[in-house]
């Protein structure tokens, strides 16, 4: 019955891995074409063994996209988002080649076919994305959704994931009113039928519901979700709705025990020990890179004004713990003369003009990288405040202290989604990304922050 039911996002993702299948193959035949122009014998005794070798290609690269995510409808994904994707996908897949030519000889292309394969590859399936998406739009690949609830709860999903961009994965049906609670959602929005959710839910053609009732204690009509779980219909709540869709922890929708029984907070000894070395080769690559522009930077702050380059600031880390956070001195020395802590603001008055200017390329963190390199800090993970601001923040913002049972990061998912917080409300905004990284942190996420830290470098976005 479940496969019967198989919704049309998921049968377009499975044509569409068998397309890029047949197109990586296809890649690795125009790879040899090419590899062996002029040379017809060379050509012909390759193309023999061809098939099976073209097979294992298309199946590592495959297996390699969708571990980063390219085969899965609900997956948000904006054109920058999945090219980063993409290259993330060849860039391990081909490894994982190299690393299967050496374990099994009889499978191995040659470096000149296999590099002319991928460059293919790549460029066939980004325009055969790109191309669907165009051609076809996104609502194959969308999830048709319906919201039990109609209050305010519920209206919170079209007051915060409003915009096209931000359902790129799904669409809303409707809001199904709950009896006995109030309705806050379009009257245009709802759905009214005196038919059971089982049945609502076969009419209009729904792979997914939103359990979203601004109160519970009426209970749940739990049977009938049961029969639409045991359909093929997925049932997930509100807030992990929109942890999964924006990427983010509403704190107004979360319980403790939706955080204490999520499965997530790996601690776990590879864990920490794969986020060490991760921090230590990143650090140190970035540091090996840089280390010129930090020596012009300190000049030109030694040039302009008088003190010291460096400016040193205590900063909240790991379980609460104080630590000396280093930085290029970026604002004039008297900028808190009355030892008063004030938050950054726009165009603030006190900054220099080299310190304008390294604020904005992000080059006044670059001596936080010794921070990562002594433990302090990891290269990822939520921005470390001062304690002034801390002891605000914890009596004012529910679960803020969360944030602080990972190390802080000299970049993060907030950073990412969430411009520069200089208020208790920004740094509240900034909170539910940060209880996102911190429920979900792994390897694979840092690597997708730690690129796209790069667009956020590149466009100066997010800086003060």
């Amino acid at each position: 019955m479940k496969a019967a039911r198989s919704s049309r996002s998921v049968r377009a993702m499975r044509m569409l891995w068998v397309l890029e299948m047949v197109l990586l193959m296809l890649a690795v035949t125009g790879g040899v074409w090419l590899r062996f122009i002029g040379d017809n014998v060379g050509r012909d005794a390759y193309i023999q063994t061809a098939p099976l070798r073209s097979l294992v290609v298309a199946l590592v690269m495959t297996m390699a996209m969708a571990a980063f995510g390219l085969y899965q409808a609900h997956v948000r994904q904006n054109r920058v988002d999945f090219l980063l994707r993409l290259l993330l996908s060849f860039g391990f897949g081909g490894v994982a080649l190299l690393v299967l030519y050496y374990v099994v000889p009889q499978t191995y292309i040659g470096r000149s076919v296999l590099a002319l394969s991928l460059m293919l590859g790549f460029l066939g399936i980004y325009l055969l994305r790109m191309g669907s998406h165009h051609l076809f739009g996104t609502e194959v690949f969308k999830r048709r959704v319906l919201v039990y609830g109609a209050g305010a709860n519920a209206d919170l999903i079209n007051r915060r994931l409003r915009r096209s961009s931000d359902r790129q994965s799904f669409n809303i049906v409707g809001f199904l009113p709950v009896p006995g609670q109030a309705v806050e959602v379009e009257d245009k929005l709802l759905v009214r039928s005196d038919c059971g959710l089982p049945e609502l839910t076969e009419i209009l053609g729904i792979h997914e519901i939103v359990v979203a009732p601004d109160e519970r204690r009426g209970g749940l009509p739990m049977e009938e979700m049961l029969a639409c779980a045991q359909k093929g219909v997925n049932v997930i709540d509100l807030a992990g709705f929109f942890e999964r869709e924006a990427g983010m922890l509403k704190l107004n929708v979360v319980e403790p025990s939706a955080l204490v029984f999520s499965g997530g907070f790996d601690h776990s000894l590879p864990r920490m020990l794969s986020k060490r070395f991760f921090d230590v080769v990143a650090a140190s690559l970035l540091l090996l890179v840089s280390w010129p522009a930090m020596l012009v930077v300190a000049l030109c702050i030694r040039l302009e004004s008088k003190g010291p380059v460096l400016y040193r600031q205590v900063r909240v880390g790991e379980s609460g713990q104080g630590f000396s956070l280093v930085k290029f001195r970026s604002m004039r020395t008297d900028a808190e003369g009355d030892g008063v802590a004030r938050w950054a603001a726009t165009n603030d008055d006190r900054v220099t003009r080299v310190g304008a200017f390294i604020r904005k390329t992000r080059l006044d963190e670059l001596p936080q990288l010794f921070n990562v390199l002594r433990g302090e800090m990891s290269f990822v993970g939520p921005r470390p405040e001062r304690p002034q601001f801390v002891d605000q923040l914890n009596r004012e913002i529910r679960y803020y202290s969360v944030r602080h049972s990972v190390k802080p990061g000299l970049t993060g998912w907030a950073q990412l989604r969430y411009p520069y917080g200089a208020s208790v409300q920004d740094a509240e905004e900034k909170l539910k990304f940060d209880l996102f990284y911190v429920k979900n942190h792994g390897l694979l996420l840092d690597l997708m922050i730690l690129l796209q830290t790069v667009e956020v470098v590149m466009f100066r976005r997010g800086a003060r």
